[in-house]
């Protein structure tokens, strides 16, 4: 009778320290920030593509993004919500994009066709 009681202490006090952990370390998401991933990928009948993947890794809207190759620039996007990605295709032979966000956010990345 006693050691389902134990064995339930034990889980129970095993589950709280579970949880104070994961508050604990929990990486606090910053208010503005943005990902851009240059990638190569193997489109059928077409074959090795570049493409670009913008992505709002904030917990803040991003507004007026541009996404530029240095000779040419894609629409600007008004709006880049928290968690949404967007995928873009540089022109041939580009070799560098710049992502340019408000408030105050830009990102520079090499682009590669051999990635």
């Amino acid at each position: 009778m006693l050691k389902p009681i134990v064995y339930g202490a034990i889980g129970g006090v095993a589950v709280a320290i579970a949880i104070i952990v994961l508050v604990v370390f929990q990486s606090p998401t910053q208010q503005y920030s943005l990902s851009v991933e240059p990638k190569t990928e193997m489109v059928m009948g077409v074959g090795n593509v570049v493409r670009i993947y913008v992505q709002n890794t904030g917990s803040s809207p991003l507004t007026n993004v541009t996404i530029n190759y240095g000779t040419t620039s894609e629409p600007m996007l008004p709006i880049l919500n928290p968690g949404e990605k967007q995928m873009f295709s540089p022109p041939a032979g580009t070799k560098m994009v710049t992502v340019t966000a408000i408030p105050n956010i830009t990102v520079v990345k090499p682009i590669s066709d051999s990635m």
